[in-house]
């Protein structure tokens, strides 16, 4: 199942496990409602997903009635969405470390960063372009690399980028700098007079990766 691009998943399991990636532990409710669907559709489909041990609850205390089942993925969930061939990627950066040490996969990482630097600026908006037209370009070319990115815009004007979905989670994880030159790479794509911080890290066990963006003010 490739939720990598902006087609919508095709069955009616594949939405549950979309939303449940994309918007984090619901109710059977919540999800039938995002859905447009019936709750007991959902339940149908939770009952079938969590016997394929992708899906699991925990109970939800409430004030009034009994606790509401709050549905989650289990990491067995993670192998149904987009991983960029991952034991490939890791086979070769242990084989880089292996035959030119540390110092060779480090150089490895800084040109992969710098070509990736180089083809998003490639689609990006002339440098007027509004902040929020420059996030949400970078949003459509990481959701098309299989991260199932989004903004979302807070009171405050804030940008939030959101990546549900590390699709290059097994390789990170053994390469820490894959995340640091990702980092990296929104800076240099969005501009030097853009805010980019890291609030929310799946590698530090987070559900997602989150960044606030902001604009920053010249000085006098």
């Amino acid at each position: 199942m490739n939720m990598g691009n902006s087609d919508a998943p095709s069955s009616g399991r594949e939405r549950v496990l979309f939303v449940l990636k994309a918007q984090g532990p619901q109710t059977a409710a919540r999800m039938a409602k995002r859905l447009g669907v019936t709750t007991m559709a959902v339940r149908q489909h939770l009952a079938v997903l969590q016997g394929e041990e992708l899906v699991d609850f925990t109970d939800e205390r409430r004030k009034v009635g009994r606790p509401a089942h709050l549905w989650r993925l289990t990491p067995k969930a993670d192998g149904r969405f987009p991983d960029h061939h991952a034991e490939l990627a890791v086979g070769v950066l242990q084989s880089i470390q292996n035959t030119f040490g540390d110092e060779g996969l480090e150089r490895l990482t800084q040109e992969m960063t710098r070509l990736q630097v180089q083809n998003y600026r490639a689609r990006m908006p002339g440098p007027d372009a509004a902040l929020g037209e420059r996030v949400a370009i970078l949003a459509q070319i990481r959701h098309e690399e299989g991260y199932m990115a989004e903004v979302k815009r807070g009171r405050d004007g804030t940008l939030r980028f959101i990546e549900n979905h590390c699709s290059i989670a097994s390789a990170a994880q053994f390469c820490l700098k894959l995340c640091g030159g990702e980092l990296s790479l929104f800076r240099a794509v969005l501009g030097d007079d853009v805010s980019v911080e890291r609030v929310e890290h799946i590698l530090s066990g987070d559900r997602r990766c989150v960044y606030m963006i902001t604009e920053q003010r010249a000085t006098r």
